[in-house]
């Protein structure tokens, strides 16, 4: 195998002489703005409510379906990780036993929520039961964006009870030395007892590049609150092994080698980890005040890159949606091959680029709700038209006989052998059961996942268009109709087109701390945590937008 600095060269080489050339997956590029867009938010028929009056009846049905998760929880599993709801039982990430991953994870949606008793008895838990000194592997990224980050949103919501703060800080120095590499790239495990970054089994330089670039926000912050720049160099240093390595062509493998700080030869893909890398760029120069412009470059350069390369249309309705580049070798390089496979985690990125188009793309400080063309640059209108395309694609998916969208969907391309006319005029299907019938696979199913409910909260907040509150409305009833086990708690379903599917015994704690949370949010009022006064890591922990003092590592 060739070194992996010459590995990236040749992708460089690969994909500049034939970016332009690359194999079109049927349908239609979406690279040219669809105006009718700007018409579709202004309607005369649109119900725009821009004083985003609290729905109480909705809320109090959100609130309800959280007590009646987290009761279960804490009845049968309280302090462990994770939570088994078939089962009526918990269980830990560790055999070193549980971090709190459950617990912090949901304690600030409490907050939010006014669930006080529940809140109290959370925090006592974790004033008094809580330890970090387990002498087990922990995931670095998911450790940090679910417990560091909940511990710090918890701090911040409960007016600086200092309890979460200790515990914050208490964890992160732990943390620490995954980042002592050559090249600063974290390992993607941590030893929280020995203090000692650990590396996969099959490949101990291996980091996903989701996992090394989703730490920011949350050490950036800690960091800030406790005036350690430590924590805040760590985190920025990885950024400037990811711009240094960076192709040209302004997208990410989604792989990288921890030791060497280069990209290793994998997919290009917005899904699994890779995504939450994009969603980062944004957010961080968002977080310290639109004062790091290193990173809204970076946005907008890789926001670009986005529409030129992996953006497609459906063959039949003329869906947006996006595709994945799966490198291969050949002939003493690389070639490219296009598949149009779509992670229900790629819906993130609607929300984010209608956000991207009013912070970062736009003429003026306070764009309008909804915004106007002219406040915003040609570039701002292409992320706000892919942003609001791609969303209508998420909700789409969502149209399945039990209400609810797939792990994984396919989009339908001109001579795949698939007839796509049968399939009841969708653009989409779920990978080996295109029709009713066919046995579920790992892609049928809905685990709970919040992104497509994450993109309508924006999607309102930006517009004021009671659209996204119905289709978020519709998901809810649907999770209540499938999902709710009666005895407590809420299950995975295995095949979303499927209405009498079976369950899967697991509750991720994603489901209290997103899911149920922007709903929730989707709901309140405009004065509930305001888009340009916070920014959500990416488990929807909210942290308040600072100024910062720290003179950058790069440019």
């Amino acid at each position: 195998m060739a070194p992996r600095r010459t590995l990236v060269r040749w992708v460089v080489v690969a994909v500049s002489a034939t970016l332009l050339g690359l194999w079109v997956l049927g349908g239609k590029s979406s690279v040219k703005l669809r105006q009718t867009q700007w018409q579709a938010i202004k309607a005369k028929d649109a119900k725009l409510d821009t004083s985003y009056t609290a729905d109480k009846p909705k809320q109090e049905a959100i609130v309800a379906a959280f007590k009646h998760a987290w009761s279960a929880y804490e009845r049968d599993a309280m302090g462990d990780d994770e939570y088994h709801p078939i089962g009526h039982k918990g269980s830990n990430l560790s055999a070193a036993g549980g971090i709190g991953y459950a617990v912090i994870d949901a304690i600030d949606t409490m907050q939010i929520m006014g669930l006080t008793s529940e809140y109290q008895r959370a925090r006592k838990w974790i004033a008094e039961k809580l330890t970090f000194d387990r002498d087990g592997k922990h995931n670095t990224f998911e450790t940090t964006i679910r417990v560091l980050g909940g511990l710090l949103s918890a701090y911040h919501l409960s007016d600086e009870d200092p309890v979460f703060l200790e515990r914050a800080v208490d964890l992160a120095d732990r943390m620490l030395p995954a980042f002592t590499t050559k090249s600063g790239l974290p390992l993607p495990m941590v030893n929280l007892h020995k203090k000692q970054g650990v590396g996969e089994d099959y490949n101990a330089n291996l980091i996903s590049t989701a996992e090394a670039t989703t730490l920011q926000l949350e050490f950036k912050y800690l960091s800030h609150l406790t005036d350690n720049e430590e924590y805040w160099r760590k985190a920025e240093k990885v950024m400037k092994v990811v711009k240094d390595a960076k192709i040209e062509f302004g997208l990410a493998p989604i792989f990288m080698n921890a030791e060497t700080g280069d990209f290793m030869m994998s997919e290009i893909r917005l899904g699994s980890r890779g995504d939450s890398y994009y969603e980062y760029l944004l957010k961080q120069y968002l977080l310290t005040n639109r004062t790091e412009a290193v990173y809204e470059q970076m946005y907008q350069d890789t926001m670009d890159a986005i529409h030129s390369t992996l953006v497609r249309q459906g063959v039949n309705k003329g869906s947006t949606y996006t595709i994945e580049m799966l490198p291969q070798r050949h002939e003493g390089g690389l070639k490219w091959t296009l598949s149009p496979k779509q992670d229900h985690l790629v819906c993130f990125l609607a929300g984010s680029l209608m956000l991207g188009a009013v912070r970062s793309r736009a003429f003026v400080e306070a764009v309008s709700v909804p915004p106007l063309a002219s406040e915003l640059s040609d570039a701002g209108k292409n992320d706000w038209n892919l942003g609001y395309e791609l969303l209508e694609t998420c909700i789409d998916t969502y149209d399945s006989p039990t209400g609810l969208s797939a792990e994984i969907v396919h989009f339908y391309v001109d001579g795949d052998g698939r007839d796509w006319k049968e399939n009841r005029g969708k653009d989409w299907y779920v990978k080996g059961m295109e029709f009713l019938g066919t046995a579920p696979s790992y892609d049928a199913r809905y685990i709970l996942r919040p992104e497509t409910v994450e993109s309508l909260f924006i999607a309102f907040r930006l517009t004021g268009d009671h659209r996204y509150r119905d289709y978020g409305w519709k998901i809810f009833q649907s999770i209540e109709k499938h999902c709710k086990v009666e005895s407590g708690g809420y299950a995975s379903i295995l095949d979303v087109m499927n209405v009498n599917t079976a369950k899967e015994d697991k509750m991720e704690t994603f489901f209290l701390s997103e899911t149920l949370k922007y709903l929730y949010l989707l709901f309140s009022d405009a004065s509930v945590l305001p888009l340009d006064q916070y920014v959500f890591n990416t488990e929807a922990h909210p942290f308040p937008i600072f100024h910062s003092g720290v003179r950058p590592l790069f440019s």
